[in-house]
């Protein structure tokens, strides 16, 4: 015997069974079908779901086994039925834009751009068109000053680098030392006063306050203790008065034993317009004239980056924007071990830095005074 496909409630009559669910039943009247408010079509006579007499479904015939009238809530039941995957879309489309909105927003506070004056700037723009050496040089030049800083014996010039929107520059403690006053020149050519907040001669640091400063532009500072040697580097300083001068190389070494004089000295060789130069030493040798009686030593990268003289106190920095060091000594050919003449000086690629985790590390005695020894 062949099945027949149609549904429970398209099943033919059988006269000879009186009731029980699951049996054929005397169908009821052809009914014309319903188009409901919601615009949804139902056929009265369909199998809806419903209760009729006896407990069983809907449409079925009662017991005397006259055919019983389509029930009104039949279509009731379909109308739903038939909106539920409207109703779920709505759902979809109002969770999707909810979604859109959490994330429109995400992006608009990461994008905005505003910031305290007082923080660290983002390191790089995403949004910059430049790329490597040209996008640091972008992002971090207006965070590097000029130095000038007349003492009794001359002028010093060197570099600094601001860490707060307010005017703090750290610098070396030799570019500033024994300084009756000091200027400070801005990338946007601007020049302005600066009083010294605190030394460290020891480490060779120091912190200035540029006077009646704000809405500076701060850099941002790294994680020197994440540094591996061949690490590209950016240099950015004032060599020979030079303003915003930048070059490149990479890291060379890492915990270099660096030793520096703690005081300027008579010793010290005067450059053509950039001041004294720096005398250090570096594996028993003296570079760039003697450090004298009173010196420090202390732990510096090493870069191959181009440094000369008014590079002390400026960044050297990682490729993510990020202050990673103070430069703050560097080897001049023609000035060898002991004093040369100088004539022929010049940067040889071998500069050192003090790493910025030592300037974190030191920001709290600057800014209370720092030690005078």
């Amino acid at each position: 015997m062949t099945e027949n496909p149609r549904r429970d409630g398209d099943q033919q009559p059988d006269p000879q069974h009186p009731y029980g669910h699951g049996y054929a039943y005397p169908a009821p009247p052809a009914q014309p079908p319903v188009t409901t408010a919601s615009g949804v079509t139902v056929w009265p006579g369909a199998h809806g779901g419903g209760s009729g007499a006896g407990g069983h479904h809907g449409g079925h015939a009662s017991f005397d086994g006259s055919a019983p009238a389509p029930e009104p809530h039949a279509g009731a039941h379909a109308a739903p039925r038939a909106r539920r995957p409207v109703a779920l879309l709505a759902a979809c489309v109002l969770v999707a834009a909810l979604a859109g909105g959490g994330a429109a927003a995400l992006v608009g506070e990461l994008t905005s751009g505003s910031q305290d004056s007082n923080q660290s700037a983002p390191a790089l723009n995403a949004s910059s068109k430049s790329s490597g050496v040209a996008a640091v040089a972008q992002a971090v030049s207006p965070s590097i000053v000029e130095i000038k800083a007349a003492t009794d014996s001359g002028q010093s010039t060197g570099s600094g680098v601001i860490i707060t929107g307010d005017g703090e520059v750290v610098t070396n403690n030799h570019v500033v030392s024994g300084a009756d006053t000091v200027q400070v020149g801005l990338s946007d050519g601007t020049s302005k006063t600066a009083k010294v907040v605190g030394t460290d001669p020891a480490k060779d640091l120091a912190l200035i306050k540029i006077q009646d400063a704000k809405g500076l532009k701060a850099a941002a500072l790294g994680d020197s203790g994440k540094l591996r040697v061949g690490d590209d580097v950016v240099a950015i300083g004032s060599p020979e008065g030079l303003t915003g001068t930048v070059t490149s190389g990479i890291v060379s070494a890492l915990n270099r034993d660096v030793t520096v004089a703690k005081e300027p000295g008579q010793s010290q060789q005067q450059r053509r317009g950039g001041g004294p130069q720096w005398p250090f030493e570096f594996g028993g040798n003296q570079y760039n004239g003697d450090t004298g009686s009173s010196k420090t030593t202390y732990k510096a990268i090493q870069t191959d980056a181009s440094l000369n003289p008014g590079n002390s106190g400026g960044a050297l920095i990682d490729m993510s924007g990020r202050i990673i060091g103070i430069n703050s000594a560097m080897y001049a050919s023609g000035s060898g071990s002991g004093s040369g003449s100088g004539d022929s000086a010049g940067s040889v690629g071998l500069g050192f830095a003090i790493p910025v985790n030592t300037v974190k590390a030191d920001l709290g005695k600057l800014r209370s005074g720092g030690s005078g020894d």
